[in-house]
């Protein structure tokens, strides 16, 4: 999992008591018997409508629609939601979605103080806080699970309300979202609904297979808990197997066969680790075996690691290589069986590789509430595929203002400079001879780039070196590095034209590029929502333009940084104006920063612990 500098990481049962004059969601009773229910799946907060059939409804690529005031399933859907649910109005009423980086670093940031202008309510199924980064360190023992999760409850004490449940639908025309207890947990499914007059989405994505036949029956997703467990599981099974006097030696090989399909952050990570184990730990307890272990990595492009910095890429090789991680570069996943992958190569010719455990490290996909939303806006101001479009100030576009979308769950829509080039040509265009000078271009990029952030790199390097004896050079140098534009072909003495600049524009703004769905964005994302709540009060019920007054400054995103785990202690890092990080001190510097990052002092308690128990005694491989 990429570790982000300076991102937190990243950052960061039904409450009898009230929170301010706010009472409790109404529980939304069964009209069906218990006795026509199985034992022990009785439903207790789904009403089914008479006209509907009582089985256990599938919400999941539903949308509902709005009769008066009620919530009416869509064909297909079998709930009927009674909207009318008492609500404070003294008070805004803060909705959250989800208890992953954004969510938790908008809480963390939030004082008790200020979060007491508010009625803050946090929905997710899962009741803790993952540290995501260490889940590779969790898969191999190396860092024990609790260590790096903490209570949501604990987090939101003295600042709002939690509840365990998963968002099913949102009406964003009513402002009210209708959550259940998650069904898979054996108890009785209890749905609940609530308003909100802000509702931030940070639910994050899930995991994308492509298409592929088999990923989702054959493979290891690497998303939660759950996932690095059953990894840990798989890997000792395919040990103990392995063991056994009756188990051939081609049996022995596709057992200790272990695959990792991505070369990213992920990926990378838990490759190193599997190693660090075999390496470490399990030479000793299996003497026999670890001479037919084989660690793969299957990546689509000619490297890994392709958001770093090349040498940082070509580092990581050297490591694997020396570490007898094979890379599998250039290559396609085509299908996957129980026991097998298909790829293909850059020529098409395709091949299977055996496994004992399949990583799936790539690709995410929309969540499907998100979807659900989506759907409910108004059409065409939501048309990308992955996530949901926001603002340049997170507001998701076409939902009136009322809802915030933070994290992975969303992708910002940055405004081109291209599409205004006329006024802002003319704006800069200060002598009228329908040209701009480089002193003219410096003035025109640094006030630009307050509307298009993209601008400010190069409005950042004008300012500096505007006035130097070799200015043009230097301005040819940095551009032609960023966006190739017409200043590549200018000199100190001449001047753009009309149609020059126009080149220019169109070239940077085809550099832009959607956030990276890391902790680090979704970590400044929450801290920015954070200090706007905290500045501004908007009232109770307010519908419309002016839910929040707008701010001064659009959300601007800091790449502070990138780390990565590459095996035997040592790390990659990705530093900017430093320039790549590798090897032992890189290790230091990433373990030391992965402990201070944690979201509590119990949690860097615990980790530091970790990594010194597993110094001295070694991982845990028992299975349990």
């Amino acid at each position: 999992m990429q570790t982000q500098v300076g991102r937190l990481r990243g950052l960061p049962g039904h409450q009898s008591s009230r929170i301010g004059s706010v009472p409790r969601p109404q529980l939304i009773r069964s009209r069906i018997a218990k006795s026509a229910v199985p034992r022990g799946r009785q439903h207790c907060g789904s009403v089914y409508s008479s006209a509907t059939s009582t089985k256990e409804p599938s919400l999941e690529g539903n949308r509902t629609q709005t009769q008066g005031n009620n919530v009416v399933p869509a064909p297909g859907m079998s709930k009927h939601v009674d909207t009318q649910v008492p609500q404070s109005v003294k008070k805004p009423r803060i909705v959250i979605l989800g208890s992953g980086w954004g969510a938790m670093s908008f809480i963390k940031g939030m004082s008790k103080k200020d979060s007491q202008k508010y009625d803050i309510t946090l929905v997710s199924p899962r009741n803790y806080f993952l540290y995501t980064p260490l889940l590779p360190a969790v898969a191999t023992g190396t860092v024990e699970e609790r260590s790096i999760v903490e209570p949501i409850r604990r987090i939101m004490a003295g600042k709002g309300k939690y509840f365990e449940a998963v968002a099913s639908e949102i009406n964003p025309e009513e402002k009210s979202l209708v959550a259940c207890f998650p069904a898979d947990t054996g108890m009785d499914e209890c749905c609940f609904k609530l308003e909100y007059d802000i509702l931030i989405l940070g639910v994050g994505s899930i995991n994308n297979t492509f298409g592929i036949k088999g990923v989702e029956e054959h493979t290891f997703f690497f998303k939660s808990i759950t996932d690095a467990n059953k990894l840990r599981r798989q890997v000792s099974e395919c040990f103990e197997r392995a063991a056994l006097p009756n188990t051939s030696h081609e049996e022995k090989k596709q057992l200790l066969s272990f695959v990792v399909v991505g070369g990213g952050p992920t990926g990378v990570e838990v490759a190193a680790e599997l190693q660090d184990m075999v390496e470490s730990d399990l030479v000793k307890v299996y003497p026999d075996l670890v001479h037919d272990v084989r660690i793969a990595v299957i990546e689509l492009q000619d490297h890994v690691l392709s958001t770093y910095d090349r040498r940082i890429s070509e580092y990581t090789r050297q490591i694997f290589n020396r570490n007898h991680i094979d890379l599998i570069l250039n290559t396609k996943v085509k299908a996957v069986q129980r026991q097998s992958v298909t790829v293909s190569d850059a020529s098409g010719s395709e091949s299977e590789i055996p496994f004992g455990a399949c990583v799936w490290a790539t690709g995410v996909a929309m969540h499907p509430v998100i979807k659900q939303l989506q759907e409910r806006l108004p059409k065409g101001s939501q048309t990308h595929f992955r996530s949901i479009i926001t603002d340049e100030f997170l507001r998701v576009k076409g939902s009136n203002n009322s809802i915030y979308a933070i994290g992975d769950a969303a992708t910002i829509e940055q405004p081109k400079a291209l599409d205004h080039s006329s006024e802002l040509f003319e704006s800069a265009d200060t002598n009228k001879d329908d040209k701009l000078t480089l002193a003219e271009l410096r003035q025109l990029m640094s006030q630009a780039s307050k509307q298009y952030s993209h601008l400010e790199e190069h409005a950042r390097f004008l300012d500096a070196k505007y006035g130097a004896k070799r200015f043009g050079g230097l301005v040819r140098t940095e551009i032609n590095s960023e966006a190739a534009g017409p200043l590549n072909e200018l000199s100190d003495d001449t001047a753009i034209t009309r149609t020059q600049f126009e080149d220019l524009l169109a070239k940077i703004d085809k550099g832009l590029r959607a956030l990276p769905a890391t902790a680090q964005v979704a970590r400044q994302e929450g801290e920015y929502l954070a200090k706007l709540l905290k500045k501004h009060k908007p009232p109770p019920n307010t519908q419309g333009e002016g839910a929040l007054p707008l701010p001064k400054k659009a959300f601007k995103y800091t790449h502070l940084g990138s780390l990565a785990y590459v095996g035997a202690d040592k790390a990659v890092m990705d530093i900017p104006k430093m320039g790549p990080i590798t090897g032992w001190t890189a290790g230091l510097l990433w373990r030391g920063f992965e402990t201070y990052s944690q979201i509590s002092f119990r949690n860097q308690s615990l980790v530091a612990l970790d990594w010194v128990r597993t110094k001295l005694f070694g991982r845990d491989i028992s299975r349990v």
